[in-house]
């Protein structure tokens, strides 16, 4: 085992006893930053800031995914612009502790709120935002519904918000060289949500891995998520990729096993149990309650548990 992974099996079991005894009603970590949990080096100059296993609030400031940031040697690599311009500043604030190189890029995991509505605090900077060019059409259509969403939830702390769209898109993948790092960003097909984005590390065997992988939390399941085509990217692109190291959407780094757990294995259960219920000549009504305590034990379970089987059952009615 070299150093690189011992350190990182002794990161990994300082915070298991964190998460196990987590509780996704803790409203902050870190009551000294508007960031839910001050940053953590995961491996040697990847860091990352945790966020609350919780739906966004007030009291979690909107912080419920992970915000990450690369130290290259040559300037910084974001990613996740963030939930806020606060939250963006927060992270800033961070990264100025920890080096004096600037941030040089922002990358979007996805279109959403928790990924872009700091856009514009990193644009005051000077810093070129990029993302997929399905997360960026699906902020541009959405964003301002989004950023009103997170006025309403976030009130005072949604202050300077704004909609800033990305200002580079990619297809398929951009390979990104700074200082010592080579980094891939990557989009490996359907998956959570539009232009759900990968950010690889291929030297490291690192991969952020955005909302292709979820732990400690229930995955949603959204009206436009189409889970048999996220299983495919699972198995022919995602595993593929070998990593050693996950930093997932949400949730403590961990390794595959782990995120294979909570998000390939959960989604292939669920789809199990929707088909066996459609076989027996079941309907919408009863579909929200086939058994899925093998996973009642994560977070936002209660929140979503009935939801995410709803909206398989209306996908797998007609596959």
């Amino acid at each position: 085992m070299t150093l690189v992974r011992k350190a990182f099996a002794v990161l990994v079991l300082c915070l298991l006893p964190l998460a196990a005894h987590a509780d996704q009603n803790i409203a902050d970590q870190y009551p000294a930053s508007l960031l839910y949990s001050k940053p953590v080096e995961v491996i040697p100059n990847v860091w990352t800031s945790i966020g609350a296993t919780a739906p966004p609030t007030y009291d979690n400031a909107g912080h419920n995914n992970n915000l990450s940031f690369l130290v290259t040697g040559d300037g910084v690599i974001v990613i996740n612009g963030g939930g806020s311009y606060g939250l963006a500043e927060a992270l800033h604030t961070e990264i100025k502790t920890v080096t004096d190189q600037p941030v040089k890029l922002v990358i979007n995991e996805n279109g959403q709120g928790h990924a872009a509505l700091g856009n514009c605090y990193w644009a005051e900077q000077g810093v070129t935002i990029l993302a997929h060019e399905d997360a960026a059409e699906e902020f541009k259509t959405n964003g301002h519904q989004i950023l009103e969403a997170a006025k309403q939830r976030l009130k005072d702390r949604a202050d300077k918000t704004c909609v800033k769209e990305p200002d580079e898109t990619f297809s398929d993948r951009k390979d990104v060289s700074l200082g010592t790092m080579k980094v891939e960003v990557l989009y490996l097909g359907p998956a959570h949500s539009a232009g759900d984005t990968q950010v690889w590390l291929p030297e490291e065997k690192l991969v952020i891995a955005g909302d292709m992988a979820f732990h400690e939390r229930l995955l949603p399941i959204f009206d436009d998520t189409e889970t048999a085509a996220w299983l495919e990217t699972w198995e022919n692109e995602f595993e593929k990729l070998g990593a050693v190291y996950v930093i997932p959407g949400h949730g403590h780094p961990t390794n595959m096993a782990q995120v294979r757990r909570y998000t390939r294995d959960y989604l292939v259960y669920l789809r199990g149990k929707i088909k066996d219920h459609i076989d027996a000549g079941g309907g919408l009504d009863k579909a929200f309650y086939v058994d899925q305590s093998p996973y009642k034990h994560l977070h936002t379970f209660d929140e979503l548990a009935t939801r995410n089987a709803g909206r398989v059952f209306q996908q797998m009615e007609f596959e």
